[in-house]
């Protein structure tokens, strides 16, 4: 697994007044799962496709394993990609699509079948691929991937179309590549699946970069200091904590966020003023909070509230 880290710098690309990538940067690491998330138009799958050489970029560089896609001899036997499940002739059996693939590499019968029988498909396979759920077809596009036992894994929305079952083996089986010493890099917008199994996540917006770092490191960076109070006396609790330079925000009658100060700092703060409360509780974040809270202003398609669409 040498060869197996993704880079991507500087990656620029338009589509006629459409900037798809300003200056796109990360890297993918041999032994870990990277989530790569942003809006819907905030260039994850144009990325994607330059990585894999399906689009051309106007500046910058992509590389497999220090090669551009396009220089790999035998692609499949160093990156596996699942990037569109529908990408499959209908026609054609489950096992005879992935039989032209592997042909097409030099490889044997033998790796069809393994792939097969690692994604769950045995009992499907001479069935024709047309007929399958989205599910069916997602796991015949991670046995694609599979295939040339390649030390580079790329899935946009692999967890699309899964139910309950597969969510959890798809879970495993992310975590068991990197395990291996793969580079994973998986593009989602289930924030929750994400920080179940990634190392790292790339937030992404506009075509650039918004943060990159451990989902660990951002969650903890966004959990610091933020408390949630119950009190009959909002008002009063925002003024004594502002006096503190705590940040203190009324969301609803009785419940204030403050930013700022820790738990403990809050309750001092309220006893010393006199102001009564129920409940103060340290707030830990989630992948989608973060993931919010970097992505609020870069959101190019947003629908009205359901306040705003009932007026």
């Amino acid at each position: 697994m040498n060869d197996a880290t993704i880079e991507v710098s500087g990656l620029r690309k338009r589509f006629g007044p459409t900037v798809a990538l300003d200056g796109m940067t990360f890297t993918v690491a041999p032994g870990t799962v990277t989530g790569f998330v942003g809006p819907n138009g905030a260039g994850k799958s144009t990325t994607i496709r330059v990585i894999l050489g399906l689009d051309a970029p106007d500046e910058g560089h992509a590389l497999v394993g220090g090669k551009p896609y396009g220089q790999l001899s035998h692609p499949l036997r160093h990156v596996g990609a699942l990037v569109d499940a529908a990408a499959l002739q209908p026609g054609r059996t489950g096992r005879n699509h992935l039989l032209w693939l592997a042909h097409s590499q030099g490889m044997a019968a033998g790796r069809v079948d393994a792939a097969i029988g690692r994604v769950g498909l045995a009992g499907a396979a001479r069935r024709k691929a047309g007929g399958y759920s989205l599910g069916m077809r997602q796991r015949l596009g991670i046995a694609a991937a599979m295939l040339g036992d390649p030390p580079v894994i790329i899935m946009d929305e692999p967890f699309n179309g899964m139910d309950p079952e597969g969510i959890i083996w798809l879970r495993g089986l992310l975590r068991s590549l990197a395990a291996e010493g793969r580079a994973v890099l998986v593009s989602s917008h289930l924030m929750g699946e994400l920080q179940d199994i990634a190392d790292r996540v790339v937030v992404v917006g506009r075509g650039r970069v918004l943060a990159d770092a451990g989902v660990d490191e951002l969650v903890t960076r966004a959990s610091r200091d933020q408390v949630r109070l119950r009190t009959s006396a909002p008002a009063d609790a925002a003024t004594a904590l502002g006096r503190a330079a705590a940040t203190a925000t009324v969301t609803d009658a009785h419940t204030v966020t403050v930013l700022g100060v820790a738990a403990q700092g809050v309750v001092e703060i309220l006893n010393g003023a006199g102001v009564p409360f129920s409940e103060v509780t340290a707030h830990r974040a989630t992948l989608e909070d973060v993931y919010l809270q970097l992505t609020s202003g870069e959101t190019e398609y947003q629908a009205a509230s359901n306040r705003e669409a009932r007026r």
